[in-house]
């Protein structure tokens, strides 16, 4: 690895560090009714909302009403969102004429953007109306990613609270979020990225002339609106098929930092919101490390193996001196490229500047692997804290095993029930990948969409479900997934892993609502130092091990061996 790009992950993470405290205390004033500074202007919006839906603001929910609020909520807007895929050709804003979207692509998009994943199996400029793209899927851009800030929400007032029955009220914590945390930043988002040549217009595709004399449409569009949510809510759905590598949606090296910068804002914002809500600052920061670990890791790993480049091109003298630059863009280069690849599949984003498919075997491994360990790294807004939490239950259990009393997490007994719950959703996402890939693999339906044979044509499988059960959306590149199959099997996985989980996760909430708080002892196992987040650490990389391990074996580790001994398929 080059001084450079480490020069470069280090700065990232500088930022990253910088910004977490701030954000992470701000959310919490926004979710504990504490006053903030845009009060005065949001308060009298947000009223108006609770008056004009019927919302009684001071009124909570229990942990099954503040589910059931949630589930209705997601539903009706993935069906308003199917209606306008098939009528766009009827509605407004459509200066390309673009025509009604196929039942099964319109079904499995409105799902993907329903569930926070935006996995796009079409090409966005050439399908998707200026109309569909702001009304349809810039709106789940939003409310999806507020969906999952509420969520984390609930579940740390579910440990902060003590012998209580409700942990929140699920359209107050939609709202706010919305109000006071994702609108402002990306209004100021969307202004940088316009100050960096993101296009922002309502215009048809415009025509120029080629030097071979033939017609190219370059589309046109409301671009850094989208681009701006695309990124902060961990959204990663693109206007463009080539996503953050067509320079309309991402210019200049500026706007690939805060690109980058965005995904990770809020989730690691929320470490400290967890600490500063439960009264433990120093959890909150062993939380925000252990993920930090993962992340460094797995950023030095991938910029490594795409910097060492393919062994074959090597002996062929291709690409010596650059490594691997297959798939990439020649602006951004190996660095930012294997950054941005390591970070959007940290968080549950799935925005590309280059396609994964192209990376070595080990590099691309990386990804592929942050979205099997639940994509806890930081993780998408509020789901990466969740899924965590989910870990950190599983950790204390096993550290209290190991000292010999009752495990507890922050002064709440952690039972058979809460440990029960909290294995359930974690096998409901390998069940999910495991069993999806298994039968695309098995069914001619399954490979006839692969591009490649052997391991890597598995890893493509494996890839597609892996992001759609994480509801990160991202692809090897390799895969139509543009099929009946594809659109059922993976608007089910995106359903599966964003939605089954979320039950089991919310008992968890209310069952540590309602217990009652107990003193530290000397026998409490800490949760606030080095020891924990080294334990924090080992749980998600033994269960991710245990879990996948053998599906990774036959995918990128045997292509890994077999590039090294000239093995082509």
């Amino acid at each position: 690895m080059t001084t450079l790009e480490l020069l470069k992950i280090v700065i990232y993470f500088l930022l990253i560090l910088a910004v977490t405290k701030p954000l992470g205390l701000y959310m919490k004033r926004v979710f504990s009714k504490e006053k903030t500074f845009l009060d005065p202007l949001l308060r009298p919006v947000e009223r108006l909302v609770y008056r004009v839906s019927g919302v009684d603001e001071t009124k909570e929910h229990d942990w099954k009403q503040y589910t059931i609020a949630m589930l209705v909520f997601s539903a009706v807007g993935l069906l308003l969102t199917y209606l306008i895929e098939r009528i766009q050709h009827l509605l407004p804003l459509n200066p390309d004429k673009m025509g009604a979207v196929a039942p099964d692509l319109a079904w499995n998009t409105a799902v993907s953007f329903t569930t926070n994943t935006n996995w796009q199996a079409y090409s966005g400029e050439s399908t998707m109306s200026h109309f569909t793209q702001m009304v349809g899927l810039t709106f789940h851009n939003f409310v999806s990613a507020a969906v999952g800030i509420a969520l984390a929400i609930a579940l740390i007032r579910g440990i902060a609270r003590v012998s209580a029955k409700t942990i929140g009220n699920f359209w107050v914590d939609l709202t706010r979020c919305t109000l006071w945390v994702l609108l402002p930043i990306c209004l100021a988002a969307a202004t940088l990225l316009l100050s960096q040549g993101v296009i922002q217009n309502f215009h048809p595709s415009a025509e120029a002339t080629t030097v071979e004399g033939k017609v190219q449409k370059i589309p046109q569009g409301p671009i850094a609106s989208q681009e701006a949510i695309k990124e902060l809510g961990t959204n990663g759905g693109g206007f463009f098929n080539a996503n953050s590598g067509f320079p309309y949606e991402n210019p200049t090296p500026s706007s690939n930092l805060l690109e980058m910068f965005l995904i990770f804002s809020l989730g690691a914002g929320l470490c400290y919101t967890l600490g500063s809500m439960t009264g433990k600052l120093r959890h909150g920061w062993a939380v925000f490390w252990a993920m930090s670990i993962l992340f460094l890791a797995g950023a030095f790993i991938t910029t490594y193996a795409e910097q060492h480049g393919n062994p074959m091109h090597q002996r062929l003298g291709v690409a010596t001196a650059d490594g691997n630059m297959e798939g990439k863009e020649v602006r951004f280069g190996i660095g930012d490229s294997a950054l941005f690849a390591t970070i959007t599949t940290d968080a549950s984003c799935g925005a590309v500047n280059a396609w994964h498919d192209s990376f070595t075997p080990i590099g691309g491994s990386v990804p592929l692997i942050n979205m099997m360990l639940g994509e806890v790294i930081f993780g998408g807004v509020g789901a990466g804290m969740y899924g965590m939490i989910l870990f950190i239950v599983l950790a204390v259990f096993i550290a209290g095993l190991m000292v010999g009393r009752t495990p507890e997490y922050l002064g709440k007994k952690i039972e058979a029930h809460d440990v029960k719950l909290a294995m359930l959703a974690v096998l409901i996402l390998a069940f999910s990948v495991l069993v999806g890939s298994a039968v695309a693999a098995a069914t001619a339906a399954g490979t006839s969409s692969t591009l490649n044979a052997g391991p890597h044509g598995l890893s493509e499988m494996t890839y597609a479900f892996a992001s759609a059960t994480g509801n990160n959306g991202s692809a090897f590149a390799g895969l139509n997934a543009n099929t009946k199959f594809y659109n059922i099997a993976l608007a089910l996985s995106m359903f599966v892993g964003r939605f089954l989980m979320i039950i089991p996760l919310m008992g968890i909430a209310g069952s540590l609502a309602a217990k009652k708080k107990l003193a530290d002892t000397a026998g409490t196992f800490p949760v606030d130092g080095p020891l924990f987040t080294f334990l924090l650490v080992a749980m998600v990389l033994i269960v991710g091990a245990l879990t996948y391990f053998p599906v990774l074996s036959l995918g990128p580790y045997v292509e890994h061996f077999l590039m090294n001994a000239g093995k082509v398929f």
